[in-house]
């Protein structure tokens, strides 16, 4: 895989799909992947927070990226999500993503405790010591609770392997921050998608995009209306997009991308305990909004399916 087609574009935060008895659903997940790539996406991320990857057994997870990786045919890129209680045991999924021919890893924190800067230097520095794969480091301060620091970045860039950034700090001036302290030593793409076009202009890019499983051709047309200076379209893509794009900075990120993807006959709600569907208020409030979009969709509407 070409570093051209690395870090770039639109990548989906690709969801996991299950049966009725919370088994995996390997055709629909099947035909989810295969529709993204139909559709335009430029990468796949799998097995992370969409993917539901800490509710999965050891191998549910190799059978999910296998499958992603057979479907790509390298055609986009397959980022596989390292998401692990113990180093140990993200080193050794590292290894098994790599023989798995992942294209990249994209690793999170220990998720046991929160790190402090040595411990986490030193768990980013075995796992990507166990693997060639290049890696790209998830910040989500909020929601991990563990901040990737500028000078935690300037001890890691002598790790030839740790490449990009995904950033998800709510504060756009992150990006200019690293930016400005490296270059272009780590390439960047947004995790936060209610404000990509704010971190677009701070120098994002690519955007790793939950709601992009859901509207994977809107998402694609507002980075590429962006990056060929039709900002005004891009504007226009935007302001249409938020209301959805809000729904990926709450708690409920995940069972909110499994609604809209299933009310637009992506996939179904249905989520692996401990978490559960969308209920009550929250439920209707989130089909109001997933509605509203469809409805207003640019091109061709599409009938709701709940």
């Amino acid at each position: 895989m070409g570093s051209k087609r690395l870090w770039a574009g639109v990548y989906a935060a690709v969801t996991t799909k299950f049966t009725e008895g919370s088994e995996l659903d390997l055709a629909a997940t099947r035909k989810g992947l295969q529709a993204l790539i139909k559709d335009g996406i430029d990468g796949l991320v799998v097995l992370g927070t969409c993917g539901e990857t800490n509710a999965l057994e050891p191998q549910e997870k190799r059978t999910v990226l296998d499958m992603a990786t057979e479907i790509a045919d390298g055609r986009v890129p397959v980022v596989a999500g390292v998401s692990e209680l113990t180093t140990a045991h993200a080193m050794e999924f590292a290894r098994q993503a790599q023989a798995l021919e992942a294209d990249a890893l994209a690793l999170l924190p220990a998720l046991m405790d929160v790190l402090n800067e040595e411990e986490l230097f030193e768990h980013y520095l075995r796992i990507a010591s166990s693997t060639s794969l290049p890696i790209i480091l998830y910040s989500n301060p909020p929601v991990w609770r563990t901040e990737i620091s500028l000078a935690l970045l300037d001890r890691l860039a002598s790790v030839p392997n740790i490449v990009a950034i995904k950033e998800s700090a709510p504060d756009s001036r992150r990006f200019a921050d690293v930016i400005g302290a490296f270059g272009d030593r780590y390439a960047l793409m947004t995790g936060r998608d209610d404000k990509i076009l704010d971190d677009l202009t701070m120098g994002a890019k690519g955007w790793v995009s939950g709601l992009a499983s859901a509207f994977p051709k809107e998402a694609t047309a507002l980075l590429r209306a962006h990056a060929a200076g039709r900002l005004e379209e891009a504007r226009r893509l935007y302001r249409w997009f938020t209301p959805l794009l809000h729904l990926d900075s709450e708690l409920d990120l995940v069972q909110s991308t499994k609604l809209a993807e299933q009310m637009v006959g992506r996939g179904s709600e249905r989520v692996r305990m401990p978490r559960l569907p969308l209920r009550g208020a929250r439920r209707s409030e989130v089909v109001a909004i997933v509605e509203k979009a469809i409805a207003t969709r640019p091109g061709k509407p599409v009938a709701a399916r709940l």
